[in-house]
């Protein structure tokens, strides 16, 4: 399995994270101050510049008011809809 952060499925990851956000109603900013982090390391994890762990998606999660295993489940099916 490729490591690198430019795979489809990353790509695809991102971008669920970026729509979470954006429906919850929350700007990087306001995320940055929810994680204790800068709005640059929002923009930095959001297009991909620095790889996310699940501890660090756990706590956007938790930041944009949605379970881990919620977000986990609409990644598995955006990328499983997409290999079809």
């Amino acid at each position: 399995m490729d490591k690198s952060i430019c795979t489809k499925e990353y790509a695809i990851f991102l971008s669920n994270l970026r729509l979470a956000r954006k429906a919850a109603g929350l700007t990087q900013e306001q995320m940055a101050k929810r994680l204790h982090q800068t709005q640059s390391f929002v923009s930095k994890c959001e297009r991909g510049e620095r790889r996310i762990d699940i501890v660090e998606l756990r706590s956007f999660c938790q930041a944009i008011g949605i379970s881990l295993s919620d977000f986990v489940q609409n990644l598995e099916m955006t990328i499983h809809d997409m290999e079809e």
